[in-house]
């Protein structure tokens, strides 16, 4: 067994250093043999995790559900799934998760409820139930019901009437899902409650789903409801006070000049959420990826507002939703639409892709490669979507994002080494056919293949955690003249500064970096698609067609 205790690393900003990687627990590894992933399943891959290089596990809902919504629907904040096993099990699996160095972080899904969950039952029970306020209600039909869908396709509307309350009920999601009003002091009160419990429990933080909606005060009929900043001011205070290095990682996919105001105040104190999720750069890294320019990404670069101290970026390729492409035009949109997502069958909510990586890039190695190492040499914490690492596929004939939710493939062994259950008992089925089948992708092919993408992940997060300024240093974009399709960018910090270069483009190329030569202290590469020899002079770099290098320019003081 990988045995090392959580390094303080930074201390309170032990985020800045992470290697973060996301997965769901019931189609992760199943212990018992019933069909659905578990916790104890979960603790028999920490080794493998831990060989990867992950410092911090990102679970997606973990709480007790009818699983119309994979989860996120809860109807009890208090307990794990029975399905995963006991708040034994998990207290556990955060015990033996430290051990290696890794901290776990869950869902917390508050925004809305399931509409099983015991508080709406009461709630629309009676007028007079303690719980009723703990809703929004309407007893008249709004104006906007039809307005504000999160699944468009999949919902008529926002609001819905309850024949047992005899009112309509406000749910920005799907019908069972009640949003709770947080306008209601005693809801705040239960979330900070629900907070304190995980946090006592070992949790290292909280993955906020859905903050642009929790904030938003509705009020019937009002379709320009404000937003209440302060409430994430104060979920801040409170995690910090009962876990100094509590983390609140949020999902807040808005327009770029309101972001800053999800990290802090306008006095530019990091009073609020610690990382926000990277929209605007992932959308623009799939449009770079897409034309073979890197002209997005250069503007992403640009466009990026200040972070206040404290704050940071958590990038992403891939994570448990489609590919969200709604911050670019029509016409950018389509580009991505075509390389990626040409049939219907593969695009989803009319502004995104249910696709997995590896298939939308062709399983070219050499462009999954590229793809990542850009992703990873961005400003920010990287995030990895579990089965990533080994190039999985994704299973267009299941349900909207269901697609890209299958079992984690392991083994060459029935049902990927996933499940000794029967087939038809699996929580979703396994990929078994084409090139993506397991019989062709699982981790026991790659482990004993030091060229298989699998090692190469673990070279370049390796590489990574060597490289803190990465993470937690300023990036710029390097404006020299370029060969076209290539982008150069740059990250410095204490630790020192590292040099990336990434074409795009098909072709081979040479690149000018001889401006920095006055700064560069035995410049090596530190990762790269092939060997290019020794890099001498840096005004005649080589990169190959779809190739990258990460130099290392030169050392802070102490390495």
């Amino acid at each position: 067994m990988i045995e090392r205790r959580c390094s303080s690393g930074m201390g309170d900003r032990w985020y800045s250093e992470a290697v973060v990687y996301c997965l769901d627990i019931d189609t992760y590894a199943d212990s018992d043999g019933d069909g659905v992933g578990d916790i104890r399943g979960l603790i028999g891959r920490l080794d493998y995790l831990a060989r990867l290089g992950v410092t911090c596990l990102w679970l997606h809902p973990i709480h007790p559900s009818p699983n119309r919504d994979d989860g996120y629907d809860v109807t009890d904040f208090y307990n794990v799934d029975p399905r995963f096993g006991t708040l034994g099990d998990f207290a556990e699996l955060l015990h033996q998760a430290q051990n290696r160095g890794i901290r776990v972080i869950i869902d917390l899904v508050v925004n809305h409820t399931s509409d099983e969950h015991p508080w709406f039952q009461s709630a629309r029970s009676a007028p007079d139930s303690p719980y009723r306020d703990w809703f929004v209600w309407s007893d008249t039909e709004p104006d906007d019901r039809h307005q504000g869908m999160v699944f468009p396709g999949e919902q008529k509307e926002t609001w819905s009437y309850d024949r047992t309350a005899k009112a309509w009920f406000y749910h920005r999601f799907y019908k069972f899902q009640p949003d709770l009003n947080f306008a209601n002091p005693q809801v705040r009160a239960e979330v900070k409650k629900i907070m304190s419990f995980w946090l006592q429990l070992g949790v290292s933080g909280f993955r906020m789903d859905a903050v642009p909606f929790i904030i938003e005060l509705t009020e019937p009929g009002n379709p320009n409801s404000p937003k209440d900043f302060e409430f994430l001011t104060e979920l801040r205070q409170h995690v910090q006070w009962r876990r100094g290095d509590a983390v609140l990682l949020a999902e807040a996919n808005v327009e770029p000049d309101e972001l800053a105001t999800f990290f802090g105040d306008a006095s530019g104190s990091g009073n609020r959420i610690h990382m926000l999720f990277d929209f605007m750069l992932n959308g623009r890294l799939m449009l770079a990826l897409a034309r073979e320019d890197p002209e997005p990404l250069i503007d992403a670069l640009h466009d990026t507002p200040k972070l206040p101290v404290g704050g940071q970026w958590a990038t992403f390729l891939r994570n448990h939703d489609e590919i969200d492409l709604s911050r670019l035009t029509t016409e950018q949109r389509n580009q991505v639409y075509a390389q990626f997502g040409p049939d219907e069958n593969m695009r989803i909510y009319d502004r995104g892709i249910r696709r997995r990586l590896a298939p939308m890039l062709g399983n070219d190695r050499r462009r999954i490669e590229l793809a990542y190492a850009l992703q990873f040499s961005m400003r920010g914490t990287p995030v990895l979507r579990y089965g990533e690492e080994i190039g999985m596929g994704e299973d267009l004939s299941l349900p909207g994002r269901e697609s890209i939710r299958t079992p984690m493939q392991w083994s060459y062994q029935p049902n990927a080494g996933f499940s000794t259950a029967e087939e038809e008992k699996l929580v979703r089925p396994v990929i078994d056919k084409g090139e993506f089948g397991y019989q062709n992708v699982n981790v026991t092919a790659q482990r004993g293949d030091v060229k298989s993408l699998l090692a190469w992940f673990e070279r370049m997060i390796r590489t990574l955690r060597e490289a803190p300024e990465i993470g937690s240093g300023s990036t710029t974009h390097i404006d020299v003249a370029m060969p076209p399709g290539v982008l150069a960018h740059r990250a410095d910090g204490p630790t020192g500064t590292m040099v990336f270069v990434h074409n795009l483009g098909t072709d081979d190329v040479e690149v000018d970096l001889s401006s920095l030569e006055p700064e560069a202290d035995l410049p090596i590469d530190v990762l790269a698609d092939r060997g290019y020899g020794e890099l001498g002079k840096l005004g005649a770099v080589k990169v190959s067609g779809h190739g990258y290098r990460w130099i290392r320019l030169c050392r802070g003081r102490g390495f």
